[in-house]
């Protein structure tokens, strides 16, 4: 159900990240190499990115696939980043909400990515449409599940939470809800990256000063890629990544697991 990715680092164009790679996002969308559930995400793309001095990203989001667009082909030919958020779409229901259902979903200098699918919606997250105000309810931009996900996310960040522990919570309150849903969520504000892995694959590369990227997977086999553990919250700026287990609300956000990537290089083949 859908891969993503958000990068962090110096200035890449859109095509360098997400088409030049030889298992890029592009190629996900018709072949991904480690996708769990689903086998094309053909179901809508999306792209959002930061141009220097301006805090809030622009997007580019469509209904169709992302081989399909030449549009998108120019665009990510010149357009160049120092951070980005994208995502290919395999839709829970099909066709639901069109281009308004395709990640990144948006507000203020924030994007949001889901990857998996909420059992038994909606009826199972309808508990938690009680502790939502009716404004923020009214203004979903989409009926699928990813964008309720996003809305209680948001609230989080609204109310003062940390990226990681807005995304850890709302994980763990949804999983609860709805047991046995996948729940890999990806969030950025151009500067920091939080994600958590929770029933899909989730992977890291980090050159510590240089680049970061967090993906549903590796887009090359460059031996820097590190898988991370089912049920983690990763959270990373440009300088370090954390992983924190996620378990239950007694213990999700304690004693996290230094990951300093330099300490894990292994040497180029």
């Amino acid at each position: 159900m859908c891969r993503h990715l958000a990068f962090l680092g110096g200035e890449e164009r859109l095509g360098t990240l997400l088409v030049t790679p030889e298992h890029g996002l592009y190629r996900q969308s018709w072949a991904p190499r480690r996708q769990r559930y689903g086998t094309v995400n053909a179901d809508g793309f999306g792209v959002g990115w930061y141009a220097e001095g301006d805090p809030v990203p622009a997007r580019y989001r469509r209904t169709g696939p992302i081989w399909g667009d030449p549009s998108f082909a120019d665009l990510a030919r010149v357009v160049a980043t120092r951070a980005l958020l994208a995502a290919v779409r395999d839709a829970t229901v099909a066709g639901a909400d069109g281009e308004a259902a395709a990640a990144p979903f948006a507000a203020g200098p924030w994007l949001f990515s889901h990857n998996g699918a909420v059992r038994g919606w909606p009826g199972s997250l309808a508990p938690l449409a009680a502790g939502l105000p009716p404004a923020e309810l009214l203004s979903l931009e989409a009926r699928c599940d990813s964008a309720f996900v996003w809305a209680l996310v948001l609230h989080r960040l609204r109310a003062g939470d940390e990226g990681g522990q807005a995304l850890a919570d709302t994980v763990l309150e949804v999983a609860e809800a709805a047991p046995g849903s996948r729940l890999n969520l990806l969030l950025t504000d151009g500067e920091a990256i939080a994600a958590t892995a929770w029933g899909d694959t989730l992977w890291y590369l980090a050159e510590p000063g240089r680049r970061v990227l967090v993906a549903s997977e590796p887009h090359d086999d460059d031996p820097l890629w590190r898988e991370v553990p089912d049920h983690t919250l990763l959270t990373a700026n440009r300088t370090e990544v954390l992983l924190t287990p996620l378990k239950d609300t007694s213990d999700d956000m304690a004693s996290p697991q230094r990951m300093a990537s330099a300490q894990h290089k292994e040497p180029r083949t």
